[in-house]
């Protein structure tokens, strides 16, 4: 494919949170309401920027060993997001996916999550796919377990979201540059960009130019 085409389908790597609040002397939690923010602020740019899907990695199968006390308030901080903040989106016009192990979140946070899908299922202006207790490898062993088919699209109807584009683009922040058992089986092509600012920082300016970096590339998918 020649260069120049615009990424419709983008997936971030969100890191640096706990970072940025280390350099501000602050608990890790304010540094996860600012990438919250942050979230938020790039979904509407993402909206306007023409990209249809837009998937973020929130919280890892991993992220469980972190201190007990920044795990649970990242489970209160979801919990409130999703009440605040899905009524707004709502009317943006944004479709709200949560992929992930639904296992070991509390019944109270899955019946937030299931509402904020219901709520809405039926828009079209773009979705965000939120990886919440996801992992890859993990992703691939649950498709496994009921897969009975042969080919690639058979075992992609068992992932947790078998709509899901594979993304043209996937972004890291934070000057790390490795993928962290994310979204291994749907960006087994999508071009990568590495970015050395904290996500709290990550602002408009530098996700269009992630999308700029994108567009200048020439995407073969393995022929010449």
């Amino acid at each position: 494919m020649a260069a120049g085409a615009a990424a419709r389908y983008v997936a971030i790597i969100t890191d640096g949170n706990g970072r940025w609040a280390k350099e501000r002397g602050l608990p890790p939690v304010a540094g996860h309401q600012a990438g919250a923010d942050t979230v938020k602020a790039r979904l509407y740019d993402a909206g306007e920027f023409g990209i249809k899907e837009l998937s973020v990695y929130s919280f890892s199968t991993e992220n469980w060993s972190r201190p007990r006390e920044e795990v649970d308030g990242l489970m209160a901080m979801f919990a409130e997001r999703i009440d605040w903040e899905t009524p707004e989106l709502d009317g943006w016009g944004v479709r709200i996916r949560f992929i992930g192990r639904r296992e070991g979140v509390s019944e109270k946070l899955r019946q937030r999550m299931d509402w904020a899908e219901r709520k809405t299922a039926a828009n079209e202006r773009i979705t965000l796919f939120v990886a919440f207790n996801y992992g890859a490898r993990a992703e691939i062993v649950d498709a496994a377990r009921n897969f009975t088919g042969e080919t690639e699209d058979e075992f992609r109807r068992h992932l947790y979201a078998p709509e899901m584009h594979d993304p043209d683009l996937l972004i890291r922040t934070s000057g790390e540059q490795r993928i962290s058992n994310y979204l291994l089986w749907q960006a087994a092509y999508s071009e990568l960009v590495f970015s050395d600012v904290l996500w709290p920082d990550f602002s408009r300016e530098a996700f269009s130019a992630a999308l700029e970096e994108y567009a200048s590339r020439a995407r073969r998918f393995g022929g010449r």
